[in-house]
């Protein structure tokens, strides 16, 4: 391949640094998983609809499938394999296995990262869709069902595991806020 077609990146994964030679068409996912042996990410649709790719880049979720991986060079870029911390599963991940957040599994590492963005996000009192009331004096709306699926309509499940992963999702963000408080 052409020199012009390729660049050096450092992708900040998980906490450790990996410089690689990447064509610039190199998607995030498939230099996680081809070049990095990260399989967690899965390549569901290649299409960035169904949101089985998705991972944390600094802190926000995106669908690894559809980012370029030139593009999140110096990036911070976590993945399910990173989110448990000192042997211990993120609060996510447990209320997952739990509450069987997950049927076949192929979602829920998808699922899973945007879950703890989506309870970040909700601390942080960003409105959503089903947020009646947007006023930033308003404060976080309650992380109602409704409120969950919203937040969370980017990952698809297909084997309808959605009444688990809401629970799951609610559970680990009332941790998450007991912990805080």
């Amino acid at each position: 391949m052409p020199p012009s077609m390729t660049s050096a990146v450092t992708l900040k994964v998980n906490g450790a640094k990996h410089t690689l030679t990447i064509d610039h068409r190199t998607t995030l996912l498939d230099a996680l998983r081809e070049r990095l042996n990260l399989t967690g990410s899965k390549k569901g649709c290649d299409q960035g609809q169904c949101g089985a790719c998705t991972v944390l880049l600094d802190g926000r979720r995106a669908v690894s499938c559809l980012q370029l991986a030139v593009a999140a060079d110096g990036r911070e870029i976590t993945t399910i394999e990173g989110v448990a911390e000192d042997g211990e599963l993120h609060p996510v991940q447990q209320a997952f296995l739990d509450l069987d957040g997950y049927q076949c599994g192929y979602c829920t590492p998808g699922q899973i990262c945007s879950a703890i963005a989506v309870i970040e996000e909700h601390a942080a009192g960003w409105p959503s869709a089903a947020t009646g009331d947007v006023r930033p004096e308003a404060g976080p709306p309650p992380l109602s069902p409704a409120e969950i699926r919203e937040r969370m309509s980017g990952n698809l499940c297909r084997c309808g595991a959605y009444v688990s992963i809401v629970q799951a999702v609610a559970r680990a963000a009332a941790e998450t806020k007991e912990k805080m408080a």
